[in-house]
């Protein structure tokens, strides 16, 4: 069989320390030593991914870190594409909503059809605050408040889009930091 990789060893250096990513469940072994310049460039631009995931963390729950963890070598970007296909259906899904809302006024089964659909996109990636609203409009439908559901429909959209601005800036400082970061952007 091949050789383990080599773990570092506890008291040295930081600079060489470094994993791909601050995982949930797992470290990935340390990488190649690289000159200095690169390495605290890297250090910085990790420490912003770790920064921008801990901004996640009330966003995100255990779900994104179980996705991320069906990440390899055979599929380095599998988090993003799974993400990256999360906000297209969901953008679909939120436009579908929105139409039922103009054209089929009141119709509280229809509206919980759609977001319970939405709701379970959001549940297979970890989107907690998304997932929230969506529990709170349907409890609206179940209540018969259309106030209730225009303005919760409201915030999950705004969540949408807070959300999807926060996985770009992540996904983007992951690709910054190269192989040791994070695979190229996949095929949208």
């Amino acid at each position: 069989g091949l050789p383990s990789p080599r773990r570092p060893r506890a008291g040295t250096g930081t600079s060489h320390k470094l994993v791909r990513r601050r995982r949930c469940s797992s470290a990935r072994p340390a990488r190649p030593r690289r000159n200095s310049e690169s390495d605290a460039e890297l250090l910085k631009m990790m420490e912003s991914a770790c920064f921008l995931r801990h901004v996640l963390e009330g966003y995100l729950d255990e779900q994104f870190c179980q996705v991320e963890d069906l990440q390899d070598e055979a599929s380095p970007n599998f988090a993003e594409e799974v993400v990256t296909l999360f906000f297209k259906d969901s953008a679909r899904l939120i436009s579908n909503i929105e139409q039922a809302l103009e054209k089929y006024p009141k119709d509280f089964n229809r509206w919980d059809a759609y977001m319970q659909q939405l709701k379970g996109s959001c549940s297979s990636i970890g989107a907690s605050r998304m997932k929230s609203e969506c529990m709170s409009f349907r409890e609206y439908c179940g209540q018969g408040s259309v106030d209730g559901c225009m303005k919760s429909f409201q915030k999950v959209k705004r969540e949408h889009t807070a959300l999807r601005q926060k996985l770009e800036a992540y996904f983007q400082l992951l690709r910054q930091a190269g192989p040791a970061g994070a695979a190229p952007r996949p095929a949208k």
